[in-house]
């Protein structure tokens, strides 16, 4: 099973409704709840791998296969059944895809997947990001049901 959780601050200076849009932009299947922690106010929502299609087609539409596979293998050193990226807030406003570079003054949209173990994470990771060559896929697994 595949679990998917997206976390976003949202900032004194910063309009609710705005955060929650551009978090839906890229997940529309999670629902989001806002949740006071100690460090501020957080719009939360879990999902499983069909709340990452929309990523998915993002991925191929902004020809960014490359640059999201190099991201989410960097992200599972350690805990190989485990990744995380961030989004940018302001560009996902506008159905758009950017990985800063490092957290961002306002706060990153946080997205965490984790998977039952390596292997199937590894099944993911193909299905979300395959090998490309000169930026095309070298093959398109359907959605695999994990």
């Amino acid at each position: 099973m595949i679990n998917v959780r997206v976390s976003a601050i949202v900032n004194p200076t910063e309009d609710e409704e705005k955060v929650a849009g551009a978090a839906r932009n890229m997940f529309p299947e999670i629902e989001l709840e806002m949740h006071e922690r100690k460090y501020g106010n957080f719009l939360e929502g879990e999902g499983d791998i069909n709340s990452l299609k929309n990523i998915h087609d993002l991925f191929r539409k902004e020809r960014i296969i490359d640059t999201a596979r190099t991201q989410l293998q960097k992200n599972r050193w350690g805990e190989p059944e485990k990744t995380f990226f961030m989004l940018n807030k302001q560009v996902a406003t506008i159905e758009r895809l950017n990985f800063p570079a490092k957290e961002e003054t306002l706060g990153s949209i946080q997205v965490e997947i984790n998977a039952d173990n390596e292997e199937a994470m590894d099944i993911l990771m193909e299905w979300l990001t395959p090998p490309t060559e000169d930026g095309v896929p070298l093959f398109e697994p359907d959605m695999p049901e994990l």
